[in-house]
């Protein structure tokens, strides 16, 4: 089969298409649009990628990814130190925090349990947890888990730990769908499921 263009510019579009959302078609779109505007997207984007992937961190507070540890959310003084969401993965903290509704601090503990994959409280950040909410100053934890057979499963997990810590653990509303994730939620839906949460057990 006849190439129209070398090697390099086949392992751009090979890369671009690991990316979630492209496809190869997608890819070759977005290399050729790369291409043709070198100078305002490629070489800036080249740039950026090179100093994120040179200075990208996992917080060591809440699990977050930033170029700070800790991250920027964490660093805040403004933000109340005394409520923390839990959420499954850094989309969904980014998704929360895109909705501009809450303004405490959060917990990402990096997926959920799940006895089909092999993946239990050991794997997941389940004791950066208990020992944020036995610290003192924490008066409560919303579990912001996504409404899918597991994401339930861990939130009544979590709320079992925590039960004994004092903590108020409150979950969000039904507002989020069942089988919804919480990246893929409007801003308008999850601000109502925050405002709606509801105490655990």
């Amino acid at each position: 089969m006849p190439r129209s263009h070398g090697s390099d510019i086949d392992k751009l579009i090979q890369l671009l298409a690991k990316l979630p959302g492209l496809g190869p078609r997608s890819a070759r779109r977005s290399a050729l649009q790369m291409l043709k505007k070198k100078d305002s997207v490629m070489v800036p984007l080249a740039a950026a990628l090179n100093d994120v992937a040179a200075r990208v961190q996992i917080c060591e507070q809440c699990g977050n990814v930033d170029t700070h540890n800790p991250c920027h959310v964490c660093e805040d003084v403004r933000r109340d130190q005394t409520v923390i969401c839990v959420v499954e993965e850094v989309a969904d903290l980014w998704a929360l925090d895109r909705s501009e509704t809450f303004k405490g601090l959060y917990h990402v503990l990096g997926g959920t349990l799940s006895a089909l994959d092999g993946v239990g409280p050991d794997d997941l950040n389940v004791a950066g947890l208990i020992s944020r909410a036995a610290s003192g100053g924490v008066t409560e934890i919303i579990l912001a888990l996504n409404a899918t057979v597991d994401g339930q499963t861990t939130s009544h997990y979590l709320a079992e730990r925590l039960a004994d810590s004092g903590v108020k653990v409150t979950a969000l509303a039904h507002g989020v769908p069942v089988g919804g994730e919480l990246d893929y939620l409007d801003d308008g839906t999850l601000a109502a499921a925050l405002r709606a949460r509801g105490e655990v057990g």
